[in-house]
């Protein structure tokens, strides 16, 4: 299995994930760590301009549902 079929397989169980769960990966989960440090590596390969410019696009997808799904004060 090469580097991008290993990508785009945890780019597409995170995106199953949020949207099946309607809800981002949580940290207080051990079952969703490895989803949610896939996420934060991602992160830092895009501030640092190492991604690919194909991988940025899918990325910026799953961060705007990510943004979608966000918290909410349960309390307002």
């Amino acid at each position: 299995m090469t580097q991008d079929e290993k990508w785009i397989l945890k780019y597409n169980e995170v995106m199953d994930f949020i949207k099946m769960n309607k809800r981002n990966p949580s940290k207080h989960r051990l079952e969703e760590h490895n989803m949610l440090n896939w996420l934060k590596a991602s992160r830092k390969l895009i501030n640092a301009g190492k991604m690919k410019p194909e991988r940025v696009k899918m990325f910026e997808e799953l961060q705007a549902l990510m943004e979608e799904h966000k918290r909410v004060n349960q309390y307002q």
